[in-house]
């Protein structure tokens, strides 16, 4: 195990008519800026349980933030936050809404010129506005980490940060809020947190992290079988909590204390996004089968045992068969897991391999994925 150090700052509020405890949240005399996306907060009604809550405080709303947040969007947000002297921001729904929150909040303070450059050239926050947020879309577990994915759609380039000051002061996660999501938002939420697991789990062939394994292994144990039961019967609270939970632990940084980490099939698949606009959890579906299949030799324990303690497959064809079967619970969730299943093809390895090899990117736990490796794992995806 390697070292580490570990702190997790974020006050949990989890449970049934939670959402009125922000009130003793926000500090006093706080200006709240509400940021929220599209308005399904609206149909759901947490929007409305969210403006009681806020009776006492004078507040301001931003909608608008569209998934796979964009810089544009989250300007426009700065913008206003210097027009009234806003203080907190409480953001109002999925992930996409809180990484654009945790975005804003850090643009707003910062003084060393264009913000982008938090992004691009990894320039240090000094300095971010205090915020909060009720989650509604269990995926990214955002609601428990310090980063963020933002996308500049002038130049298709999406990219991550992350500081100790962009850490939610609370999370409010009421399961109730997630009865009405679509099936696709559903299912790209299961995806989106099982393959967080696997960028922290399904490393190089280290096997002396055996508490890390098994909390792993218990969040992805837990998706698979809550999963489809919440695609069956979407107003069961106890699936949905369940499900909740476990998407905020895989990527709360419990389980990458101390181990190696992938990351590899997120950036492949952030390229795939932000080039051909597929849902993030799409890309990650279509990416993991191919990464895994290539990089097999590296990652043969880790398969194995995934394949034994999650899917319940031993033997000699244990390899493959873990690999089919992670892609099979994919499709179970309605995931597809093939470029041909979006209508896309050729085009897709070209232009990604290409932008990989010109940023000279090596990715994976080893930095041994180059874009020549990337091209192999997508014309496995074809």
């Amino acid at each position: 195990m390697k070292n580490f150090s570990f702190v997790n700052p974020v006050k949990i509020i989890f449970g049934k008519d939670t959402i009125q405890q922000i009130a003793n949240e926000i500090p006093q005399g706080s200006k709240v800026l509400m940021t929220y996306g599209g308005g399904s907060i609206k149909k759901n009604g947490v929007y409305d349980q969210a403006v009681k809550a806020l009776k006492n405080f004078e507040w301001y709303e931003f909608s608008g933030i569209e998934p796979n947040p964009h810089y544009e969007t989250c300007m426009k947000a700065v913008a206003l936050i210097k027009e009234k002297g806003i203080n907190f921001i409480l953001s109002v729904g999925g992930g996409s809404v809180l990484d654009a929150t945790k975005f804003i909040a850090a643009a707003a303070c910062f003084e060393d010129g264009d913000p982008w450059q938090i992004l691009s050239k990894g320039a240090p926050i000094k300095k971010a506005l205090l915020f909060g947020d009720i989650i509604t879309l269990p995926a990214t577990g955002s609601e428990m980490n310090s980063g963020a994915v933002i996308t500049r759609d002038e130049t298709k380039d999406k990219l991550s940060f992350a500081s100790p000051l962009t850490y939610p002061k609370f999370s409010v996660l009421d399961p109730t809020a997630t009865f009405t999501l679509p099936p696709r938002q559903t299912g790209n939420g299961i995806v989106d947190a099982f393959v967080h697991v696997m960028e922290q789990y399904l490393t190089y062939n280290e096997d002396d992290t055996l508490m890390q394994d098994h909390m792993a292994e218990a969040i992805v144990k837990t998706l698979v079988e809550e999963g489809p039961k919440a695609l069956e019967n979407p107003m069961d609270y106890n699936v949905r909590a369940n499900l909740m939970w476990a998407s905020t632990w895989a990527l709360n940084g419990w389980i990458s204390c101390g181990v190696p980490e992938d990351w590899a099939t997120h950036m492949i698949g952030h390229e795939i996004t932000a080039l051909f606009g597929l849902d993030h959890a799409q890309t990650l579906a279509i990416v993991l089968p191919g990464v895994m299949t290539v990089l097999k030799d590296q990652k043969s324990k880790k398969i194995q045992r995934l394949g034994k303690e999650v899917f319940g497959i031993q033997g000699e064809n244990a390899i493959p068969e873990t690999i089919k079967a992670v892609e099979s619970f994919f499709e179970k969730v309605s995931v597809k897991t093939h470029l041909s299943d979006y209508g896309l093809g050729e085009e897709v390895i070209e232009k990604v391999v290409d932008r990989l090899r010109n940023r000279g990117w090596k990715l994976g736990e080893c930095h041994n994925i180059t874009a020549d490796t990337v091209k192999e794992i997508l014309t496995l995806r074809k």
